[in-house]
């Protein structure tokens, strides 16, 4: 207890710091895969032949280690933030681009087609049933997204991006176990947090309907 209270003493800013750069990193990062994988979703719920290809060539990017894509990042953006929040971003577009696809397909076309006696617009059957009614879904990807991120962008540290990694990568250099520790706790907490946060997020933005189903199959 004593080491930890010394410990915090003397890196106690440090380290709120470092948390700080963690989670705007993975934090950016998710909100731009948002932006982008959630529309590119929805078009792609209209055109299911293009759906396979360009879903495969989002894989593809998923399987490419994560330092290789730091690396290839550096010639072109440099070091520091903006490669690690580009590179990160990459990897949180599949699993939001895959809900919100799945999610969209998934919704029941007799309630599509009561829209369009309705006169419902396209547009309108896409804001007021097709995304709500995919919004349980859509949130379960970008949940994933987000805690893969957050444990990805320790390795941020190796390009200069700061982060908790540089706890973690610092005391392997120096074979410092606090520092080790100090970087790996904050990461998970931060994980279990955001899930957490995310997780009441996703109960509050699905429609009461549905929320009220799964709670009578419970």
């Amino acid at each position: 207890m004593e080491a930890l209270k010394q410990f915090l003493a003397e890196n106690g800013d440090e380290l709120l710091l470092k948390t700080w750069e963690h989670l705007y990193i993975s934090l950016i990062a998710v909100l731009l895969g948002i932006l982008v994988a959630i529309p590119l979703g929805i078009l792609l719920s209209r055109a299911p032949k293009a759906a396979g290809l360009v879903m495969g060539i989002v894989g593809v990017v998923q399987t490419f280690p994560s330092l290789a894509i730091l690396a290839f990042f550096i010639p072109i953006l440099g070091v520091g933030t903006v490669p690690a929040i580009v590179a990160l971003f990459l990897y949180s577009v599949l699993p939001i681009l895959r809900n919100t696809y799945t999610g969209i397909r998934g919704v029941n076309q007799g309630l599509l087609e009561a829209g369009r006696g309705m006169g419902m617009t396209g547009w309108q059957r896409i804001r007021y049933v097709e995304v709500p009614l995919a919004m349980p879904i859509i949130m379960a990807g970008i949940r994933l997204s987000t805690v893969y991120l957050i444990g990805w962008a320790t390795l941020a540290s190796f390009i200069g991006a700061g982060g908790l990694g540089d706890f973690i990568f610092n005391g392997l250099n120096l074979f410092r176990t606090d520092y080790i520790v100090a970087g790996a706790v904050p990461v998970t907490l931060l994980a279990l947090v955001t899930d957490f946060f995310l997780g009441l997020l996703e109960k509050w933005v699905t429609p009461k309907g549905i929320r009220d189903s799964k709670e009578a199959v419970v």
